[in-house]
């Protein structure tokens, strides 16, 4: 029976460095695309909203013309009892029954000077509404614009990494399974916790990269014999030597291309 491979802390240094490149490129792709998505949706939500506003007035400017119909049928009626109770004036008996008709004429003829108000407030607040439409109509016009430019880039970028991101995607779970679950919950964690998802860095002119606190000499030949993980105390990040990362860059050069 073959002998299982020990896994070595150098393995597992290379291991924790390859899974850094692949995820690293991976937030390089997502850069790449900066604002853009958020862009897009904002657009799509602000046009959304102005298409209710214009849905919103089309109703009002519906509901206001129903009240003015209802208003020119109220002075159709107006009139025609007007006329009836003039009519009635002709054959009455007594001055009561003709002053009572005349007071009947003259409500009629204030119940018509009030609607024909009316409709010319209602007509007024249509125009009101139809100039807001026209703007509204005008924005959506360049937003849906703006918003095909936006969407036309997004796609654009999409089309030339979308495939390439699936594959990365798709090796930094492979390479994850690689390592052992409590060394990949801390690399995560730390690569959370930085600024641009750098876990795992090398030691530059003798300070860790992205921290840029100085490593005692010491401290910098344990990180070359790569016989424990060490980190920096300063960051929390993961420190391999230089050689390491050149090799693995090199490795890993190979499969991104």
């Amino acid at each position: 029976m073959a002998k299982k491979k020990e896994v070595t802390v150098e393995d597992k240094l290379r291991a924790l460095y390859d899974l850094q490149l692949i995820d690293s490129r991976i937030d390089e792709i997502k850069n790449t695309r900066g604002e853009l998505p958020l862009e897009v949706k904002d657009l799509e939500d602000e046009i959304e909203g102005l298409q209710t506003r214009l849905s919103n007035f089309s109703t009002d400017i519906e509901n206001l013309e129903t009240a003015i119909a209802n208003k020119k049928n109220n002075i159709e009626e107006a009139k025609s009892l007007a006329k009836k109770y003039a009519e009635q004036q002709k054959n009455v008996r007594n001055n009561r029954e003709f002053d009572s008709l005349t007071k009947e004429i003259e409500y009629q003829d204030l119940e018509i000077q009030l609607a024909e108000k009316h409709i010319k407030e209602f007509e007024a607040k249509i125009a009101q509404k139809n100039e807001i439409i026209d703007a509204a109509k005008e924005k959506i016009k360049e937003k849906e614009t703006h918003l095909k430019h936006k969407q036309d880039e997004l796609n654009s970028i999409l089309e030339e990494t979308e495939k390439e991101e699936a594959l990365l995607i798709k090796k930094s779970e492979e390479f994850g399974n690689q390592i052992d679950e409590r060394l990949l919950s801390a690399y995560r964690k730390i690569r959370a916790n930085v600024r641009n998802g750098l876990a795992v860095v090398t030691i530059e002119r003798g300070a860790s990269g992205g921290s840029f606190f100085t490593i005692p000499p010491q401290r910098q030949v344990e990180i070359a014999a790569r016989k424990k993980i060490i980190t920096d105390e300063h960051s929390g990040r993961i420190l391999i030597d230089a050689g390491l990362a050149e090799e693995e860059k090199a490795k890993m050069e190979k499969l991104f291309s």
